[in-house]
């Protein structure tokens, strides 16, 4: 029986959900959100905050400023509180209800950015709000979209995790956000598995690989600002997901009592998808990475009238099993 004295001790790392069933094709999904933080944000939050610790950018009694479009800010106001620091999280009207609701109980200020930048959106306000809080309060940003701390979670743990499960992987789909998950295992495989296939998933109307803005309504994978963490040789594909097709995954999926967030929505309709287009015989090993759970969505994905105001009353009546259009698939040679 395992005892913890800090919530961050509690992280299940060995769930796998087999989705045979439901994508037609050998997919196993790795479940991340089942720690006290809910998301796999808990990683990366617990490795940036102990570096600073090491290295001395973050002493007793600092306040930490982060942007986050929610999980990150959730994970860092459960290491905040436990640990005795001030926390100012950064986000905008994406973040769900649930989220911040959550960093406030947790003791945490959250500033909501409501005005986008010109070029960069909605993440360079928040980038730059932060900038501002660093510059005139002193707070401690940890940058999780350039903090090395970010990837290195995933490379000590969520990699060599994967494979110890599925030693005989072939591919790999990991969502892209600030891409800390993507770097992290990638260069763990690249290193001790190069033969898998490591597939990136991102939103349509994201500009992390080079493809046009465009609005994102739904927190979580996508940004609108390149993060510096990124390294495309890494990644050998990019298969790009549109909102509603998220929204349809999801609602597949809890229709058969997997409740799961916006970010494995997505990941989950381009990996079918993918496998759909290159694995028609199933004859590979897939895994993929469930970043979160659907609790934090029960007022946009899983809300009728939210989907109806924003994607049209249309994708409620739809049987919506499978994806209606495919997801634009970018192919990337092999490092």
């Amino acid at each position: 029986m395992p005892v913890i004295s800090t919530p961050q001790e509690f992280n299940v790392d060995d769930l796998y959900v087999d989705l045979r069933t439901l994508s037609g094709h050998p997919l196993f999904l790795k479940c991340e959100g089942f720690n006290f933080a809910g998301s796999i944000k808990l990683k990366a939050a617990t490795e940036m905050v102990a570096t600073a610790v090491r290295t001395g950018q973050l002493r007793p009694g600092d306040t930490l400023v982060e942007s986050s479009s929610g999980n990150l800010g959730v994970a860092l106001s459960l290491v905040a509180a436990s640990q005795g620091y001030g926390f100012l999280c950064v986000t905008d009207t994406r973040c769900t209800l649930a989220a911040r609701q959550l960093m406030q109980s947790l003791g945490t200020q959250v500033h909501v950015v409501t005005e986008p930048h010109p070029e960069e959106g909605l993440l360079g306000a928040r980038i730059r709000f932060v900038e501002r809080m660093r510059r005139e309060r002193g707070y401690v940003w940890l940058n999780q979209y350039a903090n090395p701390g970010n990837a290195m979670a995933h490379y000590l743990t969520t990699g060599p995790e994967i494979l110890k499960s599925f030693p005989e992987v072939e591919v790999l789909f990991i969502g892209a956000g600030s891409t800390g998950t993507l770097m992290g295992c990638s260069r763990y495989f690249r290193e001790n598995r190069p033969s898998v296939r490591i597939v990136a998933i991102d939103s349509v109307g994201s500009v992390t690989f080079g493809t046009p803005a465009a609005p994102r309504m739904l927190p979580g994978l996508g940004t609108s600002v390149r993060p510096p963490l990124l390294d495309e040789s890494v990644v050998d594909e990019v298969v790009h997901v549109a909102e509603i097709d998220t929204v349809r995954a999801c609602r597949m999926l809890v229709r058969h009592g997997f409740l799961f967030g916006g970010s494995t929505g997505t990941v989950i309709s381009g990996a079918m998808d993918w496998l759909a287009r290159n694995a028609p015989d199933d004859d590979l090993s897939a895994v993929a990475i469930s970043p979160d759970l659907g609790d934090r969505y029960l007022d946009t994905i899983y809300h009728d009238q939210w989907i109806a105001d924003i994607y049209g009353a249309e994708v409620l009546a739809e049987n919506g099993s499978r994806l209606s259009a495919p997801p634009t698939a970018t192919s990337r040679s092999s490092s």
